[in-house]
């Protein structure tokens, strides 16, 4: 169910007046190819609403859709169940208020609440700075005092979001708009359920089992995405090379203060910490897991609540 966010970064450039145009009918077809593999559950995300956009500098889209050539396309356009501001495809519990995103030193909310979803960033084609699959972002999000040893404050990191601007960009994207269809989720009890196809790499402790199933309907997508990053992250991990996954997502150690309750009795019966996690919201809500480098994985002990609060 790909959610298509607007890079809004990408409708300021200055271009003559027939470029605009074609950008525009350029973006139409994207999000066209994007809907045609998923009928049903694309949804495009802007700011503004979508008969307010801007093209370009000084080319409104009205200018587009008074053209008679243009009607098919503005009409598919309408039926992508728009929405906006951005906020609007946030999943419950996800503001976006304590994480900032750029691109170039520029703010980029659309391209970030595309990575905060694992939606699909799509650009206008006016500049050929968007004409990429995959863009990098600097992220910059708020830390409480607990997740931080310095205290609270800001962390900064480099993230990568998928994205789109041309029609040929989604064939990159059609094998993950497929696993995301067939991997979608709407209840805990489901995600457990297809665990073997969200994350086939990662191991579970048993008891794993009730936590997915007792998980609030507002928590069921976002864990789903941290499982799915966690997938990533092992797939890709050589432990002869380095001894820990390239994380995906948010992931840090526990406080040596707050490590014995993060002791949870393993697969083989020994009690072993877990104190590697990553959180989901509403807040406080935490997965916890271990590297397992023997098997060239993790292995989840908990998800629920911050243990202890």
């Amino acid at each position: 169910m790909p959610q298509l966010f607007l890079n809004e970064e990408s409708c300021r450039s200055v271009c003559e007046p027939l470029r605009a145009e074609r950008a525009m009918t350029e973006f139409a077809r994207t999000a066209a190819a994007v809907q045609r593999a998923d009928p049903t559950g694309t949804t495009l995300v802007t700011e503004a609403k979508l008969n307010e956009l801007y093209i370009a500098q000084g080319h409104p889209i009205g200018k587009w859709i008074s053209n008679p050539k243009n009607q098919a396309a503005w009409v598919l356009l309408l039926k992508l169940r728009t929405k906006s501001p951005f906020k609007a495809g946030l999943p419950d519990g996800v503001d976006g208020y304590d994480v900032e995103y750029r691109h170039g030193g520029l703010l980029v909310d659309g391209l970030g609440a595309a990575h905060m979803t694992g939606g699909l960033g799509i650009s206008l084609p006016v500049d050929a700075h968007w004409d990429a699959t995959t863009l990098t972002l600097e992220r910059e999000r708020l830390v409480d005092e607990d997740e931080s040893e310095e205290g609270s404050g800001t962390e900064a990191d480099l993230v990568d979001v998928r994205h789109v601007s041309t029609v040929p960009h989604v064939d990159d994207h059609l094998r993950w708009i497929k696993t995301s269809l067939d991997t979608a989720a709407t209840t805990g009890a489901q995600l457990w359920e297809k665990r073997d196809r969200i994350c086939p790499s990662l191991q579970f402790l048993p008891e794993v089992e009730n936590h997915l199933r007792k998980l609030a309907p507002a928590s069921v997508a976002v864990v789903r995405r941290r499982l799915t990053e966690l997938e990533e992250a092992v797939t890709g991990w050589d432990p002869d090379a380095r001894p820990r996954p390239q994380w995906r997502g948010d992931v840090r150690g526990e406080f040596e203060s707050r490590k014995h309750l993060c002791r949870f009795t393993d697969l083989d019966g020994e009690q072993r910490l877990f104190y590697l996690h990553t959180d989901y919201p509403p807040k406080p809500g935490r997965i916890h897991f271990r590297l397992v480098p023997e098997d060239r994985t993790v292995r989840v002990a908990y998800v629920g609540r911050k243990l202890g609060a």
